[in-house]
């Protein structure tokens, strides 16, 4: 036993492409997760623009909880994108999941004081280009 089983990637049927939109989504995971983990603000200043108050502390505390799940998202995703291809609609999935209720959030919810950092932006197109790769990953690839 080990912490890896053995590749799975054979026995993926669906578009060749969609494991690379999912590497992609991982690195793109990955990278927001590092920076609200180890950036000093965490983002929440120098990217968001946040008026973090005199609340500074949590905001930067809250955005360094953020990245750290963002992290353990992204090395599975990334994992399933190198590995275990046969998961890719799974990893799509979540992703929209997660991206989805990021934009309910952020837009359905609204924002109370009506700021929209980057992110928010971002996140409905996930949605959409995650659902055209999930059913590009769910068609069996004629190759």
């Amino acid at each position: 036993m080990s912490l890896f089983p053995p590749s799975s990637n054979a026995d993926y049927a669906g578009a060749k492409i969609s494991p690379i939109f999912l590497l992609l989504t991982a690195v793109l995971t990955l990278v927001p997760g590092l920076i609200h983990s180890f950036l000093p603000d965490g983002g929440a200043g120098v990217i968001a623009h946040l008026d973090m108050g005199d609340r500074r502390d949590l905001v930067i505390r809250v955005f360094r909880w953020e990245g750290s799940t963002q992290i353990a998202l992204g090395l599975g995703l990334l994992a399933i994108a190198l590995r275990y291809q046969p998961l890719t609609p799974l990893g799509l999935t979540l992703v929209m999941v997660e991206r989805g209720l990021m934009t309910l959030q952020a837009w359905g919810l609204g924002s109370p004081d009506g700021h929209h950092p980057p992110e928010h932006f971002a996140s409905p197109v996930a949605v959409i280009l995650c659902a055209v790769f999930l059913w590009l990953s769910l068609k069996t690839s004629k190759a």
